[in-house]
């Protein structure tokens, strides 16, 4: 906070006056030091979101127990889709296109095995793009409502 010291008395007027711009000055400044920071720009932006998309693509296809939901899946409309996705999730300046959880998941019949298998893939693929542990668990909790969108056997 500013503090005003002044060596003569001054009028009603002009004390408030100083007053105001004194409050003006402490509260734009505090406004621009207190900016919170999305967790897009925590992420590494949108970089580091395609990265994160391009790890899990890849820890994807190495794993034989989840590969297999992918076999008939456009890649390309995936990676798009996913990186909005993460990109929207993370309070980024992208807009998520794509179908709902629901629809996209449906008759998929994924397992809970399965889903948190997914989600380790999902760690791995974070960890390679050295995202931090802690960034990663805010990203993870983001999308841990959608849990119940997946459905499970």
């Amino acid at each position: 906070m500013t503090i005003l010291c002044v060596k003569r008395p001054l009028g009603p007027s002009l004390k408030t006056s100083l007053c105001a711009v004194t409050i003006a000055i402490t509260l734009s400044l505090s406004a621009c030091s207190s900016t919170s920071k999305t967790l897009y720009s925590e992420i590494g932006g949108q970089a580091k979101v395609e990265q994160i998309t391009d790890n899990f693509i890849e820890e994807i296809g190495y794993n034989k127990h989840i590969v297999r939901y992918f076999e008939k899946t456009d890649i390309s409309r995936f990676r798009e889709k996913l990186n909005e996705h993460i990109c929207m999730v993370a309070d980024g300046p992208c807009e998520y296109t794509g179908d709902s959880m629901e629809n996209v998941h449906a008759g998929m019949d994924i397992n809970e095995n399965h889903f948190n298998l997914t989600v380790d893939l999902l760690i791995n693929a974070m960890t390679k793009a050295d995202i931090p542990h802690s960034t990663q668990n805010k990203l993870l909790a983001r999308f841990a409502p959608m849990r119940s969108e997946i459905a499970f056997k």
